[in-house]
């Protein structure tokens, strides 16, 4: 067990003092002034890793679980405006996804990121990405247990659906989100194509789906249909799929799930052997531009970028120039040492932009400033959005979606809890 596990255990141990033992029930997110400083420490994550209040979702008083819920306040966002910080579900890894599935702290349709929280200061992607690295789906089978579906559909993501393969064996933190206003029937839609593709994933993957590793490439192309998610339920319902398999990478994979959740996979099946796209497909939220417009107006209109994360977050904490303005600049410091703790794949990503993050740092710094940096951050943003830069849904995505303001009428998602394993 690595240093950073043992000192995430005695944090978790400290967590979980507090409203008696494990085995209490009807348990509250409660804030705990002694207990909030010991797991600042051991995250050590940057205040932008955290989301303001504006982002969480309104949840139940109390829920029936074992596990500790705790509401951690940032150090660094105490007394700023927004109250940036986490729900933490502070649980142990055995039997996870029957107490999460139980309790009702995770729902069907809710959406599991995978939270890095090394990744934290770590260089300008990373920070950017705000330390997320994963996207799968959850659903709440009839036994009442959670289970995870992904993209890849194998035994390394998916295993036997109930977080129990490779990737969720070995992580440590979970963010989970919620998609705004699911219905019941929305709900068992879910449920039914999450069921089917389940069951059937040894058969679709990857002869039918596979994983595109291109994260600039979505299949999602502006003021066209949405065929791929027509494609993506044909091969669910078994109506066949002729040519080369759809590749999806793991975000977009949930956003093509999402996007059924008006359709019933029973009564809809005919709809989708038309030469149309069946009318109960819809999004389930709006593709992202590299950068938004949210700031300075933070109107109802306005709309959040990929690379708009942090500052986002930033913005809500209302902080003087003195003290805004390092915070932001800390985001883009390369951290070589940063960089060695994340996988090969995503370190090669990310030596491979820092480069291209200088004029992003000048938009963090103008839209957060004075009325006339916000015109020339403006136009820096525009040329990000016409570097060819594709309109998008990463991993990262689904969190941004959660920081717009809450009467924003594009705002789809709300920002749950944190999962933190021990």
């Amino acid at each position: 067990m690595s240093l950073r596990t043992n000192a995430l255990a005695a944090a978790c141990a400290v967590a979980c003092t507090l409203s008696g033992s494990l085995t209490a029930v009807g348990a509250e997110f409660t804030y705990n002034e002694t207990t909030n400083a010991d797991l600042a420490k051991k995250l050590n994550i940057p205040v932008y890793f955290a989301v303001p209040k504006s982002a969480w979702a309104p949840l139940a008083k109390s829920f029936n679980t074992s596990d500790k819920l705790v509401e951690f306040k940032h150090p660094d966002g105490v007394n700023a405006k927004g109250d940036v910080g986490l729900r933490l579900i502070v649980a142990k890894r055995s039997g996870l996804a029957s107490r999460l599935g139980k309790s009702g702290l995770v729902q069907t349709g809710d959406i599991l990121l995978t939270f890095r929280t090394e990744w934290g200061g770590a260089g300008a992607y990373p920070n950017i990405q705000m330390g997320i690295s994963h996207t799968g789906f959850g659903y709440v089978d009839k036994g009442g247990t959670l289970r995870n579906l992904d993209n890849p559909l194998d035994g390394e993501y998916v295993g036997r659906g109930d977080l129990t393969s490779e990737h969720y064996r070995t992580l440590n933190f979970l963010h989970i989100i919620r998609p705004r206003d699911l219905t019941d029937t929305q709900k068992a839609n879910l449920l039914a194509w999450a069921t089917r593709l389940n069951a059937n994933a040894g058969k679709v993957y990857p002869s039918q789906i596979s994983f595109n590793q291109d994260y600039n490439a979505p299949k999602y192309k502006p003021g066209s249909n949405l065929d791929f998610v027509k494609q993506f339920g044909q091969i669910a319902l078994g109506q066949g799929h002729s040519g080369k398999p759809l590749d999806m990478y793991c975000s977009e994979f949930v956003f093509a799930l999402l996007s059924l959740r008006d359709c019933d996979p029973a009564k809809d099946a005919e709809a989708f052997k038309g030469s149309r796209v069946p009318a109960c497909i819809k999004m389930p939220m709006q593709p992202m531009k590299a950068t938004g417009n949210v700031l300075p107006t933070h109107g109802r209109s306005t709309y959040s970028g990929l690379a708009d994360g942090p500052m986002l977050v930033i913005d809500q904490m209302d902080l003087s120039d003195e003290a805004r303005k390092p915070l932001l600049e800390s985001i883009f410091v390369e951290n070589p040492a940063g960089m060695s703790k994340m996988s090969v794949g995503h370190r090669k990503v990310a030596e491979e932009m820092q480069p291209r993050f200088e004029r992003l740092k000048s938009y963090y710094v103008g839209m957060t400033g004075r009325m006339w940096q916000n015109w020339r951050a403006r136009l820096i943003g525009t040329g990000f959005n016409w570097a060819g830069i594709a309109e998008n849904y990463s991993p990262t995505s689904y969190l941004i979606n959660t920081l717009l303001p809450e009467n924003n009428n594009r705002r789809t998602m709300d920002y749950v809890a944190t999962v933190v394993i021990n």
